[in-house]
């Protein structure tokens, strides 16, 4: 098992950090090209909801993978996840739940858990 883990401000402009971080852990994996590129994608729509509960605030991305998986958790505290009519959380929730083998809001603390399969 291979761990990363991320600290780092709940703003947009650090975006690429988080998607390009998970985009090297997805090669420790057995992922395909596109495959890849819908970790990417999660992680960038999970980073941007995230900021959008706790801007400005710290956010803690644990990243695991081994040849079966690839899992990531933003860890946002004790920040409350906007539901409902807010269109980032709505748009959020439509991309990973489409993306991610397994996707799940958790509060008390506040995490965002994702878990997507190798396919290769």
């Amino acid at each position: 098992m291979n761990s990363v883990s991320l600290r780092l401000e709940a703003t947009p402009a650090l975006a690429r950090l988080v998607r390009m971080t998970a985009a090297n852990i997805a090669v420790l994996s057995s992922m395909s090209v596109d495959r890849v590129e819908d970790l990417r994608m999660a992680a960038e729509e999970a980073f941007v909801l995230a900021c959008s509960c706790i801007p400005g605030q710290m956010v803690t991305v644990d990243f695991d993978a081994d040849d079966q998986h690839v899992g990531m958790t933003f860890d946002m505290g004790d920040a409350s996840i906007v539901e409902g009519d807010d269109s980032a959380s709505t748009y959020a929730d439509l991309i990973l739940t489409s993306v991610c083998d397994s996707y799940e809001k958790l509060s008390n603390p506040t995490r965002l858990v994702l878990d997507m399969k190798a396919d290769v």
